[in-house]
């Protein structure tokens, strides 16, 4: 039966049951739905097993195609893997870097840049840089490798860390002068606060240590930074966000901090790739060429 199936048949029985989907299977792999379609009657034909009930609303894998699905995408991530062993040029860096990374001044200014510094470096590189802000799935949306903010809980990936982030809770002296200065966390409730994906910001006192989190509703609403702070400098609110978005802007007396008893933990700035995934060279130099950017900076 082995030598019978075909392994594009497989191949897109495993995307169908990651998309879940005829239709966004078809459009990943650049083929028309009923090609798709007749792949998987072949394969289930040659199989001689239903591995997918299909209705016109519904698209459900039967226990037999759960089961091959299961063992299919760890055989096949094998065979990615022994490819790209294969093919790895040991001499050149080269090829497509696929990055997902934090908006804002980290992702726009400094990933940004050193992404173009890398191509000039190694011009047959080819960089793909997504800002999506929700927290990816390296596997699932085949990401190389991912710059986050905070702690790392899955095992399965190491993170580098890069540098510290200071935090602040920052506003307009005109914003504090017209509301008022809050004494404690607690008093954000009664201001305007600007918030970006965290909603829930924790602070810590600087003398007893007493942990507060308290739960912010935005005035405004936005997961890029860069809108954060040019709200705060319009007197809207209030802004909790990395103290190197805006360093211009403290030391220029547009924005000042607004508790002087609490303070926000700093968290790791870190790069993030699979732990056993095969890297090719040109992640490997990217990865070091990161680290020394980040090891340079922080020197000087």
């Amino acid at each position: 039966m082995l030598n019978s199936l075909n392994l594009a048949d497989i191949r897109s029985f495993v995307l169908i049951a990651q998309l879940g989907s005829f239709t966004k299977a078809a459009l990943a792999l650049d083929v028309s739905r009923s090609h798709v379609s007749r792949q998987i009657s072949n394969l289930e034909s040659q199989m001689k097993v239903t591995l997918l009930i299909r209705t016109t609303r519904t698209l459900k894998l039967t226990e037999a195609g759960k089961l091959f699905y299961q063992q299919c995408e760890v055989a096949l991530n094998g065979i990615e893997q022994a490819v790209l062993v294969a093919v790895d040029d040991v001499e050149k860096v080269q090829g497509e870097i696929r990055i997902n990374c934090v908006g804002g001044y980290l992702g726009e200014d400094v990933i940004g840049q050193i992404a173009c510094d890398f191509m000039k470096q190694y011009p047959e590189t080819q960089v793909h840089l997504d800002f999506s802000s929700h927290r990816v799935d390296l596997l699932e949306e085949d990401f190389d490798i991912a710059f986050r903010m905070g702690q790392l809980d899955d095992s399965g990936f190491i993170a580098r860390k890069l540098m510290t982030i200071e935090m602040s809770t920052l506003a307009s002296p005109e914003y504090l002068k017209a509301k008022g200065i809050p004494s404690q966390p607690k008093d954000l409730n009664a201001h305007q606060c600007l918030t970006g994906s965290v909603k829930r910001w924790g602070y810590k006192h600087k003398v007893d240590n007493r942990d507060v989190e308290v739960a912010i509703k935005g005035h405004l609403q936005c997961k890029n930074g860069r809108v954060l702070v040019k709200g705060a400098l319009n007197h809207q609110g209030i802004i909790r966000v990395p103290k190197v978005y805006c360093v211009e802007a403290i030391d220029e007396g547009k924005l000042v901090e607004v508790f002087e008893d609490w303070h926000i933990p700093s968290v790791a700035f870190s790069a993030i790739y699979h732990r056993d995934r095969y890297q090719p060279k040109r992640l490997r130099v990217f990865i070091d060429f990161v680290t020394a950017h980040f090891q340079n900076k922080l020197s000087h």
